[in-house]
């Protein structure tokens, strides 16, 4: 908005300044240049050249002598002079400013860069199609330049404008200023075309572009997000108007050329910003989408995206700024830059493996964000994924950055992507336990992972399977179903409190590692040896007891 209306002053600064120039060009007597008596003989590309420009001057206008530079038969001499017209028109349309004195004098001129022929081609970027030829010992304009001009001039003035340039003229020819009366008015027709351009365009924008999206239930997003791409792209209809009516007013070459290339630096430039404000609303898209996934990597991509399209866009945008602006070449540029890129590339081999290694941290996503991972000597929960290194936060608290690259060739053990959290242990019970309460043991440990909420409890091991040294054993083998380590520890907590109060209530005695001497018992005399009761049902009554008592206790804290 700003940019809009600060531009069309500027315009009119820029052309009210051409006009002084104009008048000093007209003016300085200086600037005609020195004319051999020879120069209509075409004999050389200089004398060419010089024939026709200076015959179409203003203060010299011969259109008739300029058309002998051009291949045409004498038959065709009102048709010659309307492309002699056009030609210098479309010259002073792209802004091309022959420099005579650079022009070869010389009959025999060989051009030794492009054709090896004897041709003179004078703008091969802006003209490529324009060239003098020497046929019958006389230089003029090829017949293929002569067949392209009338394309050519409907490519320089478009639309139409070139009905303008016969239309202007009639306002008056009276000089205001350094400028002809139909320039002022050109000038007052252009800088009135864009005031109201700028103003209808604002309209459509405020008004009816942001109501209509209001009406869809995209107000935040088009005033936050599509309005400003809007209004860079409303700026970049008023350079291309303006770069379309500057060559109308058939200002001095040295002006029409920097104005246009002014312009012409001015549509890339633009064309970048919309394309860096169009990344915020592509980051936005997948930034919505990234919230509706469990990953929270995508999170983390999203920022990473944004900022690569948008250096990717400033780059690019540059180098056709410096292409079409500057006119500077940038094919040798990007020729060094692959040759400076691959030394860079053998210079920062482990830079590039980590970028690489983050893209495929990405692509395969092997953990995300709050992942518990163990891969080496790394052990920690995952913070941050960026494109050279994982930030991992140890259970020390401290905080490892690992490169990618390392980590992409790396084992990693993600706890983190784990549906049941496995929890293993072994009972030990004194030999001196008999069978009946250890079956009646067992009963009560599954009884107590069936009634726990955050157990598995279609696939859990607890058995009676083997007789150690100083005990017998029951494998405890179960799995939570809890998402992260701290849900673990509560459940481990719950279910060993579970176990020793069964063990209390049954009588049963957990062993250690220890050596008993037994001796001789006498009859006045107790050994230490535990009595137990072989009766079942009693040790079925104990069980029921306990079971009735841990139910209490879950009622109790629901």
């Amino acid at each position: 908005m700003y940019i809009n209306k600060y531009l069309i002053p500027l315009i009119f600064l820029l052309l009210i300044y051409s006009g002084q120039v104009f008048g000093q060009i007209v003016l300085d007597e200086n600037q005609i240049p020195i004319v051999p008596e020879d120069f209509h003989s075409l004999n050389t590309p200089y004398t060419a050249t010089l024939s026709f420009f200076y015959n179409l001057r203003e203060d010299n206008y011969d259109p008739k002598t300029a058309a002998e530079a051009l291949k045409l038969s004498p038959d065709n001499q009102a048709e010659a002079e309307k492309l002699a017209i056009k030609l210098k028109q479309i010259f002073d349309g792209n802004g091309v400013y022959v420099r005579i004195s650079e022009v070869p004098n010389y009959p025999d001129y060989i051009d030794s860069l492009y054709s090896k022929q004897a041709k003179f081609f004078f703008d091969t970027k802006k003209l490529p199609l324009v060239y003098l030829e020497k046929r019958n010992g006389e230089w003029k304009f090829s017949a293929f330049t002569v067949s392209q001009i009338e394309e050519m001039h409907k490519e320089t003035y478009p639309f139409g404008t070139d009905r303008l340039l016969n239309f202007l003229p009639k306002l008056g020819n009276q000089v205001y200023l350094g400028l002809h009366f139909w320039q002022l008015a050109g000038l007052f027709i252009l800088i009135l075309l864009l005031f109201l351009s700028h103003k209808i365009i604002t309209v459509l924008l405020d008004k009816g572009f942001l109501y209509a999206l209001a009406k869809l239930g995209y107000g935040y997003v088009g005033e936050k997000y599509l309005l400003p791409v809007a209004r860079v792209t409303s700026i970049y209809l008023i350079v291309v108007m303006s770069s379309l009516f500057i060559r109308l007013l058939q200002l001095p070459i040295e002006v029409v050329a920097f104005a246009l290339k002014v312009l012409n630096a001015a549509k890339p430039l633009i064309i970048t910003i919309v394309f860096y404000k169009i990344v915020d609303i592509v980051a936005m898209y997948f930034g919505k989408l990234a919230e509706k996934t469990e990953s929270t990597l995508d999170d983390q991509l999203v920022p990473l995206l944004r900022k690569t399209l948008k250096a990717f866009v400033v780059i690019v945008g540059t180098l056709f700024v410096l292409k079409e602006g500057l006119e500077v070449d940038i094919v040798p540029f990007l020729t060094g830059l692959s040759i400076g890129g691959l030394a860079f590339a053998l210079a920062a081999q482990d830079t590039i493996k980590n970028f690489f290694g983050s893209i495929m941290i990405f692509i395969d996503k092997p953990f995300q964000v709050g992942d518990w991972i163990t891969s080496g000597d790394v052990d920690g929960t995952v913070e941050e994924v960026g494109f050279r290194s994982t930030r991992v936060r140890t259970f020390r608290n401290s905080v490892m950055y690992i490169p990618n690259g390392k980590i992409a060739d790396s084992t990693i053990d993600n706890h983190g992507l784990r549906h049941f959290r496995r929890f293993y242990t072994t009972l030990t019970i004194t030999y001196d336990t008999p069978p009946q309460l250890i079956e009646v043991f067992v009963e009560g440990l599954r009884k107590i992972v069936d009634n726990h909420p955050n157990t598995r409890k279609n696939a859990y091991n607890i058995y009676f399977n083997n007789l150690s040294a100083y005990s017998q054993d029951i494998m405890f083998y179960i799995f939570f179903e809890v998402p992260n380590w701290t849900e673990e520890l509560r459940c481990r907590h719950e279910i060993l409190i579970s176990i020793v109060s069964l063990a209390n209530g049954l009588g049963v005695r957990f062993a250690f590692p220890t050596q008993t001497l037994h001796m001789e018992s006498f009859p006045e005399k107790n050994t230490l040896v535990p009595s137990y009761n072989h009766d079942m049902a009693l040790y079925q009554g104990k069980l029921q007891e306990f079971m009735a008592k841990e139910l209490f206790k879950k009622d109790s804290k629901d």
